[in-house]
């Protein structure tokens, strides 16, 4: 009887990990299958499928993000290369994309980031981006970060907080990330209202010229 015991228990604990899995996206795979890049910030409940590299500013496992996972499913998404998203160890049109989930939001300048991503991709390349969306998160009260804001924080006319606690910085619609990519000039040659991965997001896809 023990031993069925721990057989149902295994059971049970490899439903729980499956449940925990978030489906890929298939826009993802529409546009970046075959290529080959970067994603800033992986984890292992929410891996996309393609040929990349995870990129982390850490590869400690206590850190918040990285016990989730392990919560989650007993384990973690190696880090293939520790450094900052928004300063990135690679030189110019080196990637075919970056690609990003749940990520963009714990920038201070996500303007910075941005422009960082699309340095290290070529030509043609894509930055991929789920970003959560204010209405299907915990964010839902919180007021939304303008444009100017965020134009601010780029220049510097806003500081950054003392010490990076890694929280949401940013909160979006849809709307507020297409409304600065236009300002900014990126080309979005797709988008979703609601993203085809997790679902409390949305995504939008930016191509380099």
């Amino acid at each position: 009887m023990k031993i069925i015991g721990k057989i149902r228990e295994k059971l049970r604990e490899r439903r729980k990990r499956k449940n925990a899995m978030q489906k890929e996206s298939a826009l993802a795979h529409k546009y970046l299958d075959g290529l080959r890049g970067i994603e800033i910030g992986g984890s292992y409940h929410n891996q996309f499928g393609l040929n990349t590299l995870n990129v982390d500013y850490c590869d400690d496992t206590d850190t918040v993000f990285k016990q989730k996972e392990i919560e989650l499913l007993g384990e973690f998404l190696k880090v293939d290369i520790v450094a900052n998203g928004d300063d990135l160890p690679f030189k110019d049109n080196y990637w075919d994309f970056v690609v990003s989930s749940h990520v963009i939001e714990h920038f201070w300048d996500p303007v910075k980031a941005l422009n960082e991503w699309l340095r290290v991709i070529k030509p043609g390349g894509y930055v991929f981006i789920i970003a959560p969306h204010k209405e299907r998160t915990f964010d839902k009260d919180r007021e939304r970060t303008t444009l100017t804001e965020l134009l601010d924080r780029h220049s510097g006319k806003i500081p950054p907080p003392g010490e990076d606690i890694h929280s949401h910085y940013s909160v979006w619609i849809t709307e507020d990330l297409l409304e600065l990519c236009a300002h900014m000039n990126y080309r979005v040659v797709e988008y979703q209202d609601m993203d085809d991965k997790v679902g409390n997001g949305f995504t939008i896809v930016i191509q380099k010229d």
